[in-house]
């Protein structure tokens, strides 16, 4: 700590990023990146950009991107906001949208960076439980709110709410904002962004850094009615005018325009979590059901801690999290298939040492 920090920063408890080790011949399964490089046409398209140009500044607004997602989502772009990341738009939603009076609701087990959000923008929140099967029950959300934020599917559980029961929800809270995360729809889900033409009340958020395997271009976008976006828009233009540079521009506009590759990769990831929830069962593991591209496991007779541990030492990370109901678990990103089978393997060799 120092003098010279304010009172905000003394307050301040940081979100803790998955681990980025620099150790030869991993196996990363840790931050759910995807296993497949970014679209060939998106890297074209980066490389394209880098020339003189770069001394200028980029289009403050991205209207060809903006453009870009409104055309894959049959929206107008007036719909549709861009930031650098799915976390930046998420912390202008909270700093314009769910700082109200009566406190925001989120999930007890989600994303870790909400809590953050708050800290960050003094926003009162109350954490909603999750059912014991790790599930939201949207009955639970009846109660008064400032706003309700959820992952869809839910990080780090996997789990997805139908979209029926997102429509009912958001219908129900017409007076707040709902917002929900979508980073990891693609790999199995319905977006709610098909509701928003008939609700007002509704933002959604996605990134490009899972699916589209543009984690390291660091590019995020949310779809709502204009309004929302209005807000986002004065956020983003009271803190960073510029916060996309050409190159994340360029190479999202074509990671759009890119369907068939999308689709390729995103099946090969469906595929595989197939088998990796399949490989983990007949070992004894219970894995939460997962629409998202990770699988939350436990064994019923080793610590997550311990497993995470052996892992690690014959190079394979994943996360593991010392948080209550889930601290024996692993959230484990589904890599290749022969990632996921040396995964396996391993599992294979470190169960019997660990049971004794």
């Amino acid at each position: 700590m120092s003098k010279y920090w304010s009172r905000l920063v003394h307050q301040l408890t940081p979100y803790v990023p998955g681990e980025q080790p620099k150790m030869a011949n991993l196996i990363k399964l840790n931050t759910n990146e995807n296993p497949y490089p970014p679209s060939p046409k998106a890297m074209a398209a980066i490389t394209g950009e880098v020339d003189a140009r770069l001394r200028l500044y980029p289009d403050p607004n991205a209207d060809r991107l903006k453009e870009a997602i409104a055309d894959y989502y049959g929206l107008a772009p007036r719909q549709v906001f861009v930031g650098n990341g799915s976390d930046e738009v998420l912390a202008h939603a909270f700093c314009g949208l769910l700082k109200q009076d009566q406190p925001l609701l989120f999930p007890d087990i989600t994303y870790s960076f909400y809590p953050v959000y708050c800290g960050l923008y003094g926003v009162d929140y109350r954490t909603v439980p999750l059912t014991d099967d790790f599930q939201i029950d949207i009955a639970d959300y009846n109660q008064p709110n400032g706003g309700i934020i959820f992952p869809n599917p839910n990080a780090p559980t996997g789990r997805l709410l139908e979209l029926g029961q997102i429509e009912q929800l958001v219908a129900q809270h017409a007076d707040s904002v709902v917002v929900v995360d979508e980073a990891y729809i693609d790999f199995g889900g319905q977006s709610a962004i098909a509701l928003i033409e008939r609700y007002p009340n509704l933002l959604v958020i996605q990134t490009l850094s899972k699916s589209r395997s543009l984690a390291g271009l660091r590019v995020g976008f949310a779809a709502g009615h204009p309004d929302l976006i209005e807000a986002l828009e004065r956020v983003k233009n009271s803190f960073n005018s510029y916060p996309l540079d050409r190159l994340a521009i360029a190479g999202a506009v074509a990671a759009f325009e890119d369907r068939e590759y999308f689709e390729q990769t995103r099946q090969q990831i469906i595929s595989s979590r197939e088998f990796l929830v399949k490989a983990l069962q007949e070992q004894e593991f219970q894995v939460v059901p997962s629409k998202a591209n990770f699988v939350l496991a436990r064994h019923p007779k080793c610590s997550g801690e311990d497993l995470a541990a052996a892992l690690r030492a014959r190079g394979i990370i994943v996360r593991h999290f010392k948080l209550p109901r889930i601290e024996q678990y692993l959230r484990i990103t589904v890599g290749t298939d022969d990632e996921c089978r040396t995964l396996v393997d391993a599992l294979k060799e470190i169960l019997p040492e660990l049971k004794g």
